[in-house]
């Protein structure tokens, strides 16, 4: 089973190791990377991109020194390599403004404010990775034990109906 990746960006360690902690049982079948910047976070990216390991879901931040977390993922929408990631928001200071910016520009799929519930937090990533492996991937049964099991089962369901009509 190929690996993807999982990144989780934000300024704060503790916010980080936080979210890693959360998202551990998930560690298993995904790559868990954190980076306290944008430029450590491009820096990641740009290591797993030469490894080909592709980036599934990022968890971003909004307010930290350098570049802002929405700025970044309007980047990353629009970089072949990373266009397909999820992109989820966990922050508890982006503006309206900013926010409506994101989606305006489909570079934002989910959005949690801080502070965040652990067990919420690890179904929204479930969710999400869900919706990005039956985009992305062509081999789903593997995925069905780990994430959104019903769900895969009906896009693997969809998928041969839709072979069997073309």
């Amino acid at each position: 089973m190929k690996k993807y990746m999982i990144l989780c960006v934000d300024d704060e360690r503790e916010v980080l190791d936080s979210v890693l902690h959360d998202l551990d049982a998930l560690g298993e079948h995904f790559i868990l990377e954190a980076a306290e910047s944008v430029d450590e976070a491009k820096e990641v990216l740009a290591d797993a991109i030469a490894d080909h390991i592709p980036l599934a879901l990022i968890l971003c931040d909004h307010i930290m020194p350098g570049e802002t977390g929405i700025h970044f993922l309007i980047e990353l929408k629009q970089q072949d390599e990373t266009k397909s990631a999820r992109k989820v928001l966990l922050t508890g200071q982006a503006g309206l403004e900013e926010t409506v910016q994101a989606v305006n520009n489909a570079s934002l799929d989910y959005y949690i404010a801080k502070p965040w519930d652990g067990e919420s937090l690890k179904e929204i990533v479930i969710e999400q990775l869900t919706t990005y492996m039956i985009d992305n991937e062509k081999e789903l049964m593997p995925w069905a034990r780990i994430l959104n099991a019903a769900k895969i089962m009906q896009a693997m369901s969809d998928r041969r109906l839709s072979l069997s009509d073309g």
